[in-house]
């Protein structure tokens, strides 16, 4: 686009008192992303690789989130968006270029947006080029005042403004392109507001028509990319705006969304064509799922990896792994680290957690797998229960390729099961079975005769 740099600053100091939250309201999750770095990346996608991130309240919070990441400055008291931006400057390198400046709690703004933003800048010589949005309700907006030219004369805030400056419907949603050396030109230049104290970033643009330069706007279509949270109710409505994004963009890449109404799918998960997904399902974190898979309905399914022809029915998946042809459900419960191998059965009520299921495997019902090593083309009758707690420490069951365990075995770790060996039902298996051979851990069966008629 140029080869002047272009930098960033987020703005992502606020309190945030209307959340009724300890957290920072930059961190507040849209979709289960932090809103600020739904926002990084946008700006990263245009290009913009470090923007800083200004942080005040709550500031162990968000340098935890993005410090490591990103260059922070810190606002200490909060003065209002220009003063923001001023605790910034010093962390912007050097006099040449552009700088975008966003805010952290707008999380729902698109690369595209900045793009047009900064190509403006570049193609127009305007020392400063805004967003603007026509909107259905601009109550409590900035207004955009143009001269007859077009050109953006000034911005009047709603308090300020005359009745016919607050008809005007174009709004600013606060997303800036700047050149850089007259930001850090005009910016000291702004006083406080006698009425507030704070130092409004809006006053540069009136610097620069006094100064004789050129302020541009690029009005963009879709008012709904500039909803701001500043309470709970707002988060929730950025959040279902951000979710009709996500599915739709899912749908139009070849996925099947049954019912979007009852369907939640993170920003960070990535599903490839051709899978369906059922009503009353929530896939989040950073989950990937491949091709021909059928998820749901009432599934969840966090920072998990599903591979290709996947059938997930009623089930709860936690960093899990399921290889092709696999399925699981209904009521199956996968916790950390469990992974199934190709074409592995695992039906219902069975919870495997830290554990390794060979390729063709079955697990069918009522079972708990946990800390344990199964082979391949196995039969886990159901009641299984491997016992891998001893009250101090963790133990490992292994059961080899080919095992038929039978129903009602209780695996008390740690334990191995050989290659084709069996153990009898309602056995409980202290040592270990060798391979082709039979445990049986139960106590021989006695009948009383005649017993039964005395009631």
């Amino acid at each position: 686009m140029t080869d002047l740099p272009i930098q960033g600053v987020i703005l992502a100091a606020g309190e945030g008192k209307r959340m009724k939250s300890s957290l920072p309201k930059c961190l507040h999750q849209v979709c289960g992303v932090p809103m600020i770095r739904l926002v990084v990346g946008a700006m990263q996608r245009a290009g913009i690789h470090a923007p800083v991130v200004v942080v005040g309240h709550g500031r162990d919070n968000m340098l935890e989130e993005v410090g490591s990441d990103l260059p922070t400055a810190v606002q200490d008291e909060q003065r209002g968006t220009g003063h923001a931006v001023l605790c910034a400057l010093d962390s912007l390198v050097g006099d040449e270029g552009f700088v975008v400046i966003a805010c952290g709690d707008v999380p729902l703004i698109q690369t595209e947006t900045i793009e047009a933003l900064i190509g403006c800048a570049i193609h127009t010589g305007a020392e400063g080029v805004l967003a603007t949005v026509v909107a259905a309700d601009p109550t409590g907006y900035g207004r955009i005042v143009r001269d007859r030219d077009g050109s953006v004369k000034g911005i009047v805030e709603q308090k300020d403004a005359t009745d016919t400056e607050r008809d005007i419907c174009e709004i600013n949603p606060a997303l800036y392109c700047f050149k850089l050396s007259v930001l850090k030109s005009l910016l000291p230049q702004v006083q406080p507001s006698p009425a507030t104290g704070e130092i409004y970033l809006t006053e540069v643009i009136r610097l620069i028509r006094e100064s004789g330069g050129a302020v541009q706007a690029v009005v963009c279509d879709d008012e709904g990319e500039f909803q701001g949270v500043n309470d709970r109710w707002q988060l929730s409505q950025a959040a279902n705006t951000f979710r009709m994004k996500i599915l739709r963009r899912l749908a139009e890449s070849g996925v099947t969304i049954v019912d979007p109404d009852s369907t939640f799918i993170g920003g960070d998960v990535e599903i490839a064509p051709d899978t369906m997904i059922l009503p009353m399902t929530v896939i989040d974190g950073f989950s990937k799922i491949g091709s021909g898979c059928s998820i749901g309905p009432s599934t969840w399914i966090k920072d998990s990896v599903i591979h290709d022809n996947v059938r997930i029915f009623m089930s709860h998946l936690d960093q899990a792994e399921m290889e092709s042809g696999s399925r699981c459900g209904p009521f199956a419960n996968l916790r950390p680290e469990a992974k199934l191998g190709k074409k592995v059965k695992v039906g219902n009520f069975v919870e495997i957690k830290k554990s390794s299921i060979g390729a063709g495997t079955s697990i069918s019902h009522l079972t708990y797998i946990g800390d344990s090593q199964v082979g391949s083309d196995a039969n886990i009758g159901a009641g299984t229960i491997t016992c891998n707690y001893d009250g101090y420490l963790k133990h490992t069951t292994e059961i080899g390729d080919g095992a038929f365990v039978g129903s009602n075995t209780t695996l008390v770790a740690p334990v191995k099961i050989g290659d084709r060996a069996m153990t009898a039902a309602g056995s409980v298996i202290t040592g270990d079975v060798p391979a082709d051979s039979l445990g049986i851990g139960r106590s021989k069966q006695e009948n009383k005769e005649e017993w039964a008629k005395i009631w």
